[in-house]
């Protein structure tokens, strides 16, 4: 589940890029006069309301098909697809060059919280990790259980000692304590006081590290953001949204996590900050 700004389904939905400061200031009235509420609204009037609800049955329906091309290898994918999936592949392959650089996860339990087609979950089982992988999506989760018995088969890594897990639960259900918990690209999803009590509870789950990443909040961002709104395409079908640096730090630091790693994942379409945070 992807922190793509620019939400177009259609290369042919977005044919024009920000190019610096003053481009992006002016395209401001064309933003204001437009109402991208109204759209959302409209997307979750079925649901009450209820963003998880929203989110659930988007990545089970049309969200499924779109999520697994991207994050797959067919060359089924747009302009604008190919370069989400790229962009979500670097902030992947960041994390696991942070836990190799940390001495591996050989033997140690690691939560993956919204794994998607398995991205993460299943790079970290072949190095060894017991996984425990979850995603609101029982079609998300089953594709990656899917995908990580195919990598076996292909001989991509040896299976670990303990065999990971990949069941369909919403982030607030996972159980259990874990050496490392972490979550990519799913708090786009979700408002900051959402967001929020996700954090603490991903830190009750951890007794040493959370790996977490989301959009970030700043002005270029937020008017990125608004640009995909106006151009939507058939298949997108949740809100977005984009959370302040400060905000998500803060929220570690009330839950016992002092943020020690960080970085930034940023191409045409896709925005992620990475942060890593240890238990104080």
């Amino acid at each position: 589940m992807a922190s793509e700004i620019a939400q177009t389904a259609d290369a042919g939905s977005l044919t024009f890029a920000v190019g610096g400061v003053g481009a992006v200031v002016g395209l401001g009235a064309l933003l204001v006069a437009t109402d991208p509420q109204k759209r959302r609204s409209e997307q979750m009037a079925s649901f009450d309301g209820d963003e998880k609800e929203a989110v659930k049955n988007y990545f089970n329906t049309a969200g499924f098909e779109r999520w697994r091309k991207i994050y797959g290898e067919t060359d089924e994918v747009n302009k604008v697809q190919l370069d989400i999936r790229t962009g979500h592949a670097q902030t992947v392959d960041k994390v696991l060059r942070w836990v190799d650089e940390e001495g591996g996860v050989q033997g140690a339990t690691v939560a993956d919280c919204g794994c998607g087609t398995g991205s993460l979950a299943i790079p970290l089982a072949l190095r060894g990790a017991a996984v425990s992988a979850s995603d609101i999506s029982a079609a998300m989760a089953s594709e990656a259980e899917a995908r990580y018995q195919a990598a076996l088969a292909a001989g991509q890594g040896k299976a670990p000692k303990v065999a990971p897990k990949f069941e369909a639960l919403d982030l607030e259900s996972v159980k259990g304590k874990y050496d490392t918990v972490t979550c990519l690209d799913v708090m786009i999803h979700y408002p900051q006081d959402k967001v929020d009590a996700m954090i603490t509870h991903l830190a009750s789950l951890s007794d040493r590290r959370l790996i977490i990443s989301f959009a970030p909040k700043t002005l270029s961002y937020s008017i990125l953001k608004r640009i995909g709104e106006l151009f939507p395409g058939p298949s997108k079908a949740t809100r977005a949204y984009l959370h302040r640096e400060e905000d998500v730090e803060a929220a570690l630091k009330r839950a016992g996590f002092k943020v020690t790693k960080r970085e930034m994942t940023a191409t045409s379409f896709y925005f992620s900050r990475l942060l890593e945070a240890i238990r104080e």
